[in-house]
């Protein structure tokens, strides 16, 4: 049997549309919200309105009935022009709607999702604390029963989109229990912004996405109720798991559009920067760097594509989705940093977008399970 990779014609047009957005709307002005560290609230809005928060979702919820595989695309399209951008939608649907919409009961997906696919309101994902990151099952955030509530203390770090004026909720991961062996009963529970006791902290100051949001959070003695448990109770490390093995392909998708976006930048820059009394792009040195970047993006694409259609599909997708993660990630990060050399002097310079592009690649290998762990879960996948 031949596989068949071109887009049908409604993700075609879905293609076309964020591609126009992208560099209509966000190109021009992306930039500027980056140096400043500001987020982009009227992009996200026109995001919302687009539906883009909604793609993967049911019309009941007020999705747009759409898959993973659609989700990717627009991604893909978003990073060619900018991460941040992207981010923040991966981060708002993977991350922050798809617990709810996996795991929820009907009363919470009603209360919280139709405002989240619009884009008016973000959620976020609280995993990853001061001392575990990749030990995500090492989660020190405790929830104690009290009557009808759950009490919160604890802390997280590196969460995206927790601390913005539009951010809704947070989902957290804590410990409400041992099991007869002692290892932790980690279960997952929704803590609305601006609940008692519930601190967001400044942003942070980072290398790269710089026009995303991204915080410490603690929680003291937050009380929230009983009903705010997402899913079943001991059963939020399991949870997140399955949201981590899809999020790696949208993490996957955005990459491929970071990697693509070099390419983009370093042909234009290429054909027409002179040295030497002709375009730089003349010189066979640049033409093969060129074309092993191209080749880097388009299997990187295929990639994530194959891990999304089997995951549409209802296969098994974990292992395919560790390695378009890994791969894409990692081909992304050399592809930033052969587009600033092809960029000379001028790729140092933040006013390129290849500077933004270098800036925001090394995140890619680290977050959503660095390449260490993916290359951990493959092996595992292997029978290893």
């Amino acid at each position: 049997m031949s596989l068949d990779h071109r887009l049908p014609s409604e993700l075609a047009e879905l293609r076309r549309t964020v591609e126009a957005f992208a560099h209509d709307v966000v190109a021009p002005t992306i930039g500027e919200f980056y140096e400043r560290h500001a987020f982009p609230y009227e992009i996200v809005r026109e995001m919302g309105r687009m539906g883009l928060f909604g793609l993967p979702f049911p019309e009941e919820y007020g999705g747009m009935g759409g898959d993973y595989l659609a989700l990717g695309i627009a991604l893909e399209e978003l990073a060619r022009v900018d991460s941040s951008v992207a981010i923040t939608l991966e981060a708002g649907v993977s991350l922050g709607a798809m617990p709810l919409y996996h795991f929820g009961t009907e009363e919470q997906k009603r209360e919280w999702l139709p405002r989240m696919c619009a884009g008016e309101i973000l959620g976020a994902f609280g995993l990853t604390e001061p001392d575990g990151g990749s030990d995500a099952g090492g989660t020190r955030t405790t929830a104690v029963r009290d009557g009808d509530d759950w009490v919160i203390n604890g802390s997280k770090c590196f969460i995206t989109n927790s601390g913005t004026d539009i951010t809704g909720l947070v989902t957290v991961t804590a410990v409400t229990g041992r099991k007869a062996d002692g290892r932790p009963e980690i279960s997952a529970i929704i803590v609305p912004s601006g609940t008692p006791g519930f601190t967001v902290a400044a942003p942070y100051s980072k290398v790269g996405w710089n026009a995303s949001d991204t915080r410490e959070l603690s929680f003291t003695d937050v009380r929230v109720p009983a009903a705010n448990l997402l899913g079943e109770e001991g059963r939020g490390y399991a949870q997140f798991l399955r949201i981590l093995d899809e999020g790696r392909i949208a993490i996957a998708a955005l990459a491929t559009g970071l990697a693509q976006g070099c390419v983009d930048e370093s042909v234009s820059y290429a054909k027409t920067r002179h040295a030497f009394g002709k375009p730089i792009g003349a010189n066979q040195a640049i033409q093969f760097k060129l074309a092993d970047m191209e080749m880097r993006a388009h299997t990187s694409r295929l990639a994530w594509r194959d891990a999304a259609s089997r995951l549409v599909h209802g296969e098994p997708f974990k292992k395919e989705a560790a390695l378009a993660k890994l791969y894409s990630s990692e081909i992304a990060v050399t592809n930033a940093r052969e587009a600033t050399q092809i960029h000379g002097g001028y790729g140092f310079m933040n006013e390129y977008p290849v500077a933004r592009m270098w800036r925001d690649s090394k995140i890619l290998e680290i977050g959503e399970g660095t390449s260490e762990v993916q290359r951990m879960l493959i092996a595992r996948e292997l029978g290893l």
